[in-house]
């Protein structure tokens, strides 16, 4: 790897001589809105119109063009729904810099009606520290939740049981327009409606402007917010089967001083798994088997509410206040049954058991936001402060009664147990962006966090007509954490090479103590996180090397010492003592893009020292399984993504993930060492047909997965659906199928000395989905004037 990073530094020796350059700069905005417009084309032409240099604005509606001509030359700018501009330049000789000031472009009333039908972004753009995915208007997404536009993003995976992997590695900072935000938590990110997002952004390798969490890298989950003047918004109604049933209306306000916008949410859906083992013990001696089945039905309420609006003090200043709240409450039903045999192939088990488990479980999560945002005369510059406080209560019981059906029936004792949470967690942070030059900008900043958890859980076991305490498990944890960093960072440009460096800090001090003191302990650790970013720019193509250091701090999950007893034969217990894992991550990635072709292949790796992974043993004929820290694992492998458009109707999105592993470690006098490799496969086609239809479908695949303990088989997945549009384009009705045929099935073979256990796991069965998303505008054109006229001073 070290002569690989030589060899690529040694490759833009060549480029690093700095040539007399005549520098051209603006900015581009919405002539009524001042909105920044992003992806602006501009071009130069010669007196001949020949076309002698582009480029784009950058999400600020900043463009610089550098090393223009001497002459006398035109200057264009377009850009989908709005009229054409352009505007005439003399380049005389000796002067190094033109700066244009702000460019308004005037909306075209024409062409704003076909971009609400047709106008699609480019699907993939490689920038200097992350990938970005536009979400477009693909049918898979058009239905259902941010979890089915993740499916469908290069890199991303989302697992049944609702976990997020990148690149295979599900140790993901999953953000909602660049912050943390409750919808990540907890399934949560379920209630986001799948059209209400505009694009993912993929940072495998994140500048040090970003928080250091993360291992695999962030996901950035940016939702679309008003862009029209006037009253807009949309009402979707979604069925499905098994139920699926939502309702999603949203309405919206923008004039040149404010912008109001909001959501609402209702869902109830119901969810069927099933669960099968197979498990051998005392394989070497008298062997004992057991046959488990369970089968799980889950119902979800939920109800969300997102408000909010960006006041624009003047040219230069906005504040932005939101309120989020989510509020869901689950009815899950379990049925278990337990088969346990000293002969595999009796006819009659030797002993027969069924468990039925219901649970209720109330969650209310709040989100208060504030931003505070400052621009300057000069382009680029600056300052921004959020400040973000946090709270949810969280309530959980579970009701279990239990029979023996062989070789006599008995009823056991029942079983209750109770868990209730409650989280606060403030945080503020503020950054500032410093342009040095038209090439070269200066960013730093400081953030604070400061969270405190309680969960008191509570085990009971019916004896006559009193409720005792089951197995000890009567306590009450507490968990402080507070996380502390400051960053900065150069970034600068010599012709068409990019660079950016940076140096994050973090200082992160933890406290976790339970009742009882059985569990006391304090963690503080501080490291220094440094990020290299570079990039070559060819005419269609750009060529990028990143490094950075992240960390990986254990969830409260893998933390918490107690356990739920809904299984007889299997728990899961939390490890006070597990400690954080540190990554170095290299990465080489490179874009071009053809007329109807894009080819995005990248090579990584990644050396994280400290690994967490799970750990399962057997303790008094229950296995347990844990998290624990082995010494490292090494990632190294190559990614391909491509995009085809052979034709206007027709488009062809593939990736391929291959990667190898090793691992090392040893716990409870087990060695864990092992190596393997994964791959990773997704293929998606999208046709337009006739009468406004379109159709979407896609294969994802997923090889075995090993560690030294677990074999995970091959898992695959289809999902397709089917829109139309209706009512002059303001109505979509789309029709999709997750998981059709039930492929998706996990199943997996965990070895020890003394057993062996197979399971099956199939969270959620084949769902069919029907929506109806109704798109209104009621912008009146008279008031917009007026309110423009009002506010012109």
């Amino acid at each position: 790897m070290k002569r690989l990073i030589i060899s690529f530094l040694l490759l833009f020796i060549p480029f690093l001589g700095i040539a007399q350059q005549t520098i051209i700069s603006g900015k581009v905005q919405d002539n009524i809105t001042k909105e920044a417009l992003q992806y602006v084309t501009v071009a130069i032409q010669d007196s001949t119109s020949k076309i002698v240099m582009t480029g784009v604005t950058n999400e600020h509606g900043v463009f610089t063009l550098e090393g223009v001509l001497t002459g006398k030359l035109n200057i264009s700018f377009s850009y989908i729904g709005y009229q054409n501009y352009t505007h005439a330049l003399e380049i005389i000789s000796g002067k190094p810099r033109i700066e244009l000031g702000t460019i308004g472009l005037n909306a075209d009333a024409v062409q704003l009606k076909s971009v609400e039908i047709n106008g699609q972004k480019s699907n993939i753009s490689l920038k200097l520290d992350k990938k970005v995915f536009e979400v477009g208007k693909d049918v898979l997404s058009q239905n259902g939740s941010a979890h089915d536009v993740l499916n469908g993003v290069p890199s991303v995976a989302v697992d049944p049981s609702g976990t997020i992997s990148l690149r295979g590695n599900s140790n993901v900072l999953i953000l909602i327009n660049g912050r943390q935000s409750g919808l990540t938590q907890s399934n949560a990110l379920d209630q986001i409606a799948a059209d209400q997002i505009e694009r993912i952004e993929v940072i495998t390798n994140p500048s040090s402007r970003y928080d250091a969490a993360g291992s695999a890298g962030i996901i950035n989950i940016i939702l679309k917010k008003n862009k029209k003047s006037g009253f807009s918004g949309q009402v979707r109604l979604v069925g499905g089967s098994p139920n699926d049933s939502r309702l999603n209306p949203s309405i919206n306000y923008k004039s040149n001083k404010i912008n109001v916008f909001s959501n609402f949410s209702i869902r109830s859906s119901d969810y069927e798994g099933l669960y099968t083992t197979n498990q051998l013990t005392n394989s070497t001696t008298s062997p004992n088997y057991m046959n488990r089945v369970q089968n799980e039905d889950r119902h979800d309420d939920g109800k969300l509410l997102y408000i909010g609006a960006d006041y624009f003090i003047n040219e230069h200043q906005t504040i932005t206040t939101a309120f989020l709240k989510n509020a869901t409450h689950d009815n899950d039903k379990t049925n278990l049954q337990y088969n346990y045999d000293n002969d595999l192939g009796n006819t009659t088990p030797d002993s027969l058991l069924t468990r039925h488990g219901k649970s209720l479980e109330k969650r209310d999560y709040s989100q208060f936001e504030f931003n505070y945002t400052r621009t300057f005369k000069q382009k680029a510059k600056k300052w921004t402060i959020d400040i973000q406080y946090d709270w949810w209560n969280s309530d959980k019981k579970w009701d279990l009664s239990t029979q023996k059906l062989l070789p006599e029936a008995m009823a056991l004792p029942g079983i209750r147990t109770s868990s209730v949470g409650n989280s606060k967690d403030f945080l503020a942070k503020t950054d500032f962006i410093q342009p040095i030059d038209s090439i070269s900008v200066l960013e730093f900043g400081i953030k604070t966090e400061i969270r405190t958890v309680s969960s008191d859980y509570l085990a009971e076991e019916q004896k006559d007509n009193n409720w005792v305490i089951y197995q000890n498990i009567d306590n009450d944890l507490n968990y402080d954490e507070t996380i502390t960093g400051a960053y900065t960072q150069f970034s600068s440009k010599i012709k068409k090479f990019s660079y950016m460096l940076g140096l994050r800090t973090e200082f992160t001090a933890i406290s976790i103590k339970d009742f009882e003191n059985t569990y006391n302990d304090k963690k503080n650790y501080n490291k220094l996180f440094p990020t290299v970013n570079l990039n070559y720019k060819f005419d269609a193509s750009t060529l990028q090397l990143n490094y950075s250091k992240r960390i990986r701090r254990p969830s409260l999950y893998a933390l918490y010492p107690f356990n739920e007893v809904t299984d007889l034969n299997a728990q899961y217990i939390g490890n006070p003592d597990l400690n954080p894992s540190y990554t170095d991550a290299f990465e080489m990635a490179f874009l071009k893009t053809w007329k109807t072709f894009t080819l995005n292949p990248s090579i990584y790796y990644q050396y994280e020292k400290g690994y967490i992974q799970d750990f399962t043993y057997r303790q008094d004929d229950i296995f347990i399984t844990t998290p624990i820290n082995i010494d490292y694992e090494i990632r190294s492998g190559i990614e391909l993504s491509i995009l085809y458009n052979p034709l206007k109707w027709l488009q062809i999105n593939a990736e391929m993930n291959y990667y190898h592993f090793k691992q090392k470690g040893n716990y409870m006098q087990e060695n864990l060492d092992y190596d393997s490799d994964n791959f990773t496969a997704r293929l998606s086609t999208q046709i337009k047909l006739p009468s406004k239809f379109s159709f979407q479908g896609r294969y994802n695949f997923r090889s075995e997965k090993r560690n030294a303990q677990t074999t995970n088989e091959a898992l695959q997945s289809i999902d397709f659906g089917l829109s139309k549009l209706l009512l002059k384009d303001k109505a979509t009705i789309v029709f999709d199928v997750t998981n059709a045929f039930n492929l998706r099935q996990n199943k997996s073979v965990t070895t020890g000395t003394d057993y062996i256990v197979k399971e099956n796991s199939i969270p959620n069965a084949a769902r069919y989905r029907l929506s109806f998303v109704y798109r209104f505008n009621l912008t009146d054109p008279k008031v917009i004037r007026q309110a423009n006229d009002a506010n012109r001073n």
